[in-house]
């Protein structure tokens, strides 16, 4: 296990004589309603939330199927307004109260965070995924091991070790958490370079090269991306999979902005460089 040092000493190795930068974390949900967030349910159309699944309640994000009547495969997601490329992503979560009627056995205490997916709106109405990688969250059953920050690949595949990996899912090395427990996953991401699952800051799991491949997708009404195609940025959304979960603390920092210590807007901590991005104090005339 290593701690959120993380694999890559996290850029302090490259900032010798640097002052470090404060870190700009930035939080995506307001805690009071789903702005800069749109569903996705299987057959029903993008941004229509069937049932009200996707709420606030006491400032969390969660997850409820009080108005189904079965859950009938209906997968859905909650899509995040901005794509992301390099960045660190981190939450808290738990699972709470009964599946839903006839929810899949195997998505008893399962959600998931999804990175580097397609927009929702490309995503064909009776889609059950989208492209995507799935950080896999599972709760405990109150006896059985059961890890969690896994790895699943709907619609792609990755790297391990420096070869393809095509089976559908992975465990990682985390510890079991039964119950109602808030937890804490982490995310850090590096393009198509580096992604590493973290569970209470533990390094549970780590690959690279996600890229379009694999199956485990239906109801593609538009096939998105090529086969080996390499995922280097998209769009993050949290799952509903048929058993209650509450999100809190959602918070997101870039990794990739202005590098250049003369700007305005430097800091120490990017590690993809966008000269786009600089401000500079404008000269005196």
């Amino acid at each position: 296990m290593k701690k959120l040092g993380l694999l890559l000493l996290f850029v302090s190795t490259s900032l010798m004589g640097q002052k470090a930068s404060k870190e700009d974390w930035i939080s995506m949900f307001n805690g009071k309603d789903l702005t800069g967030w749109t569903p996705k349910i299987r057959n029903y159309a993008s941004g229509e939330n069937f049932g009200n699944t996707f709420r606030v309640e006491d400032g969390k994000l969660v997850v409820r199927y009080d108005a189904y009547d079965s859950f009938n495969e209906r997968f859905g997601h909650i899509f995040y307004k901005d794509k992301f490329s390099y960045y660190r992503i981190r939450l808290n979560y738990r699972f709470v109260g009964d599946q839903a009627i006839n929810g899949p056995g195997w998505a008893t205490r399962n959600s998931g965070i999804m990175i580097h997916g397609q927009a929702p709106q490309t995503m064909g109405k009776n889609q059950d995924f989208p492209v995507s990688i799935e950080v896999q969250l599972l709760g405990g059953n109150g006896k059985d091991k059961r890890t969690t920050c896994n790895l699943c690949t709907p619609g792609t595949n990755v790297e391990m070790n420096g070869k393809l990996f095509t089976p559908h899912c992975i465990n990682s090395t985390s510890e079991t958490y039964h119950g109602d427990q808030w937890v804490k996953a982490e995310v850090y991401v590096l393009g198509d370079s580096l992604v590493q699952h973290l569970i209470n800051e533990q390094s549970v799991l780590s690959y690279q090269k996600p890229q379009i491949g694999g199956g485990n997708v239906s109801g593609q009404e538009v096939v998105f991306g090529t086969k080996g195609q390499l995922l280097t940025d998209g769009y993050i959304s949290l799952q509903s999979e048929s058993h209650p979960v509450e999100f809190k603390n959602i918070e997101i920092l870039n990794l990739e902005g202005c590098m250049d210590p003369l700007a305005l807007n430097y800091k120490s901590y990017f590690i993809k460089s966008k000269p786009s991005d600089c401000t500079f104090k404008k000269k005196r005339k």
